[in-house]
């Protein structure tokens, strides 16, 4: 994540500056790839319940705030996105990159090439994911 405050996000997308979700995002701030809402719930311990976390992750991903990937096991990550994704329009069209050793998921900034899809398809979204082992695994 950007070196962005979490009130300005949260002003920058319309949303009301609660507690819980600057608690989410600041958790969002300290890793370095993609996290699930299993993972996050962990984190944090008994300041969110899991119905909180999933709609705020939810709503973070309805403004542009985050987007998601899902991993190996299809469970479902998500990363903080680049300040030109906004309200249903995200513009994280990059690699994925999975590692197969530590199970973490990783943006990487390596473009999608255009995809030209077959008459009558319209793409709202490309994810393609990379698997492998990771910088920190090798």
């Amino acid at each position: 994540m950007s070196s962005v405050s979490p009130d300005e996000i949260l002003k920058t997308h319309g949303l009301k500056n609660t507690r819980q979700r600057q608690i989410v995002l600041e958790e969002l701030a300290k890793v370095d790839s993609a996290v699930s809402q299993p993972e996050l719930e962990k984190k944090l311990g008994k300041d969110m319940d899991r119905v909180t976390l999933y709609r705020i992750l939810s709503m973070f991903q309805e403004k542009g705030i985050v987007h998601s990937v899902l991993d190996l096991n299809g469970t479902t990550n998500y990363a903080s996105c680049s300040s030109s994704c906004t309200e249903g329009h995200h513009h994280d069209q990059h690699l994925h990159f999975n590692c197969t050793n530590c199970s973490k998921i990783y943006c990487l900034d390596v473009k999608i090439p255009n995809i030209k899809m077959p008459a009558g398809f319209k793409a709202t979204a490309i994810n393609t994911i990379a698997t492998g082992i990771c910088n920190n695994c090798s």
